[in-house]
C-alpha cells in the first residue's frame, strides 16, 4: 500500500465557491493522504514546509511567492484546464513539475452549455421572454435544428461531447482541429466535414451556428474577429464557453449591432469579471452567463479525482498524469 503524502490546497478566496469544489477535494484526497487548507492570512513558508504536492484552485491561487517556499513538493496540480492565467514559465525556472486537469473533466459541462445556448438563441429566448411580459402569446416564432450545420473550431473534448448531443438533434458537423481528425473518429461522431486552420473560413462561411473549443495562446488570440464575423450568415450564431479573447469583442459587438449575425451565446470575456456597461449586455440578441459553462457538480468531482489520482501516483513514486511544464 502506498504512503500518505503531505498535500496543500490553495481554495478559492471566496468561501461561497467552497461547495462543492473544496468538499469534493477533502472527499477524494483526505482518505489516502494528509490534506491541509493553506490559510491566505497566515505566513506561507511553515504552511509549505513538508508538502509534497500542492493543489492550486483553477490556477489562479498560486504566486510567485508560493512556489518560492515550496522547497518540499514535488507537483504543482492545477485544478483546472486552461493556463493562460498561470505563469508557467515562472514554475518551469523554478523546476516545479506541473500538471492540469484537463479537457474531458470538464467537457460534458462545457458541451452542455454551448447546447443550451443554441436551444436558447434558436427559440429567441430573450424575446420570447419580453413578449411573455406583455402577455404577447405565440410568438417569436424559432428555428429548428435539423439540417443546420455546426461548426466547432477546435475538436478536443469538449467538441467531441458536443458532437454527441448535437447529432441527436440533426445537425450537420463540420471541425477544425491543428490535429488530423481520422477517417474513424469523423464516423463515430458524424462528422461530414473535418479540416485544418486553412479550412476555417470556408466552414465558418457555411455554419449556421459557430462554436469555439479552442485553447488561448497567442496563436488562438482573435481567431474570431471582425474578417472572420464578416464570413458568418447574417442568421448565424457564434458560441463561446472557451476563452473570452479568442474573440475579439468591439468587432462582435459591432456585427451584432448591425445584424452582420444573428446573435451569440457568451458564457466567457477577454476581462472577467467584465465591465457591466458594455454594449454586448444589453444587446437582445445575445445571451450570455458568468463563466459556468463548466461549473457542475460532475467537473467538481471529476476534478478532485484527477488531482487524488495524482497523489496516488506520487505516493507510488510514478510519473504524474497530465504534465504540462
Amino acid at each position: 500500500m502506498s504512503r500518505r503524502i503531505n498535500v496543500l490546497f490553495l481554495p478559492p478566496r471566496d468561501q461561497e465557491m467552497w461547495v462543492p469544489w473544496v468538499d469534493d477535494v477533502i472527499a477524494a484526497v483526505s482518505p489516502n493522504h494528509n490534506l491541509t487548507l493553506l490559510d491566505y492570512t497566515r505566513p506561507l513558508a511553515p504552511q509549505f514546509k513538508n508538502q509534497e504536492m500542492v493543489i492550486d484552485f483553477g490556477g489562479s491561487m498560486g504566486t510567485r511567492e508560493m512556489v518560492d517556499a515550496a522547497h518540499d513538493a514535488r507537483l504543482w496540480q492545477v485544478l483546472g484546464t486552461g493556463l493562460d492565467h498561470f505563469d508557467l514559465d515562472y514554475w518551469r525556472s523554478k523546476k516545479m513539475p506541473v500538471a492540469n486537469a484537463p479537457g474531458p473533466f470538464s467537457a460534458v459541462a462545457l458541451a452542455e452549455c454551448a447546447m443550451m445556448f443554441i436551444l436558447m438563441l434558436t427559440r429567441h429566448y430573450n424575446q420570447a421572454v419580453a413578449n411573455l411580459k406583455q402577455l404577447k402569446m405565440y410568438k417569436p416564432v424559432g428555428q429548428e435544428l435539423i439540417g443546420k450545420r455546426l461548426a466547432m473550431i477546435g475538436f478536443g473534448a469538449s467538441a467531441i461531447e458536443l458532437a454527441k448531443r448535437a447529432g441527436g438533434f440533426g445537425f450537420k458537423l463540420s471541425a477544425i482541429d491543428i490535429r488530423n481528425i481520422s477517417p474513424a473518429e469523423k464516423q463515430e461522431y458524424g462528422l461530414d466535414f473535418a479540416g485544418y486552420p486553412d479550412d476555417m473560413d470556408k466552414v465558418i462561411a457555411e455554419a449556421d451556428i459557430v462554436s469555439l473549443h479552442l485553447h488561448l495562446n497567442q496563436e488562438t488570440r482573435h481567431t474570431i474577429d471582425a474578417r472572420r464575423l464578416a464570413l458568418m450568415k447574417p442568421s448565424a450564431y457564434l458560441i463561446n464557453v472557451a476563452r473570452g479573447a479568442l474573440v475579439d469583442e468591439d468587432a462582435l459587438v459591432k456585427a451584432l449591432q448591425e445584424g452582420k449575425i444573428a446573435g451569440a451565446g457568451i458564457d466567457v470575456f477577454g476581462k472577467e469579471p467584465p465591465d457591466l456597461n458594455d454594449p454586448i449586455f444589453a444587446l437582445p440578441n445575445v445571451i450570455t452567463t458568468p463563466h459556468i459553462a463548466g461549473v457542475t457538480d460532475g467537473t467538481s468531482c471529476k476534478r478532485a479525482g484527477c488531482a487524488a489520482t495524482n497523489a496516488d501516483r506520487l505516493a507510488a513514486g510514478l510519473e504524474p498524469l497530465y504534465r504540462v511544464d
